[in-house]
């Protein structure tokens, strides 16, 4: 039995191909808008909610503790020595800082440090982009006060030349998140990376408010 369009000619598609074409239709359209307007934040657009600053300063300090534990600081010292351990002790080893952050000569934080962590309790950990800041922007967070550091983190020419929606992206980089994977016999950050994410966008969307001195 052949289908007329209303045209007066033959229809080649069946009402039930129609059908199906149609759904499958919408399911991609509803595909493309979820992708490009999903829940990844690397995806996702800053938007600031109203500044407040009794908000912003709570949320930093949730950040603070985080940025302050061995996972983070320890790649982040004031002096060219990476720090090691849950301790945060001088790296036993003595690898240096290097202009682009990952070590000097032939001693490369990639002879060690593999793009995954080595098996084994207190193995080096890996990522495939493993490396200190570079020389020309340190991004110190060893020693700092919750003022200095929130501070620090927003000013572009101290913090890597990130804007605010960089800095929100950052918290899904790839060595960042390896914080929460750091090997058999380290602790992780005292957040979830969840947690920590949640407080960081909410730290900058409410205003990115430094805590006092």
């Amino acid at each position: 039995m052949q289908h007329h369009s209303k045209f007066g000619k033959p229809s080649s598609l069946p009402v039930k191909t129609i059908a199906v074409l149609s759904v499958f239709l919408s399911v991609i359209i509803l595909m493309s808008f979820t992708f490009k307007n999903g829940s990844k934040i690397s995806n996702t657009k800053l938007e600031m909610m109203n500044k407040d600053s009794v908000e912003s300063v709570k949320a930093f300090m949730d950040v603070y503790r985080v940025l302050m534990s061995p996972r983070c600081v320890n790649c982040h010292p004031a002096g060219d020595v990476p720090l090691q351990g849950d301790d945060s002790h001088l790296h036993l080893m003595a690898p240096q800082r290097g202009k682009d952050g990952k070590g000097i000569n032939v001693m490369k934080c990639s002879n060690c440090h593999q793009p995954t962590n080595v098996a084994g309790l207190n193995m080096p950990p890996g990522d495939p982009n493993w490396h200190l800041p570079p020389a020309n922007m340190k991004m110190v967070f060893e020693g700092r006060t919750p003022n200095q550091l929130a501070r620090q983190l927003v000013n572009p020419k101290t913090n890597g030349n990130k804007t605010l929606q960089k800095l929100i992206e950052h918290a899904d980089d790839g060595l960042v998140k390896a914080g929460w994977n750091p090997g058999e016999g380290r602790t992780v950050p005292p957040l979830s990376h969840e947690e920590f994410k949640k407080a960081w966008i909410t730290w900058i969307r409410t205003g990115a408010y430094a805590p006092r001195p």
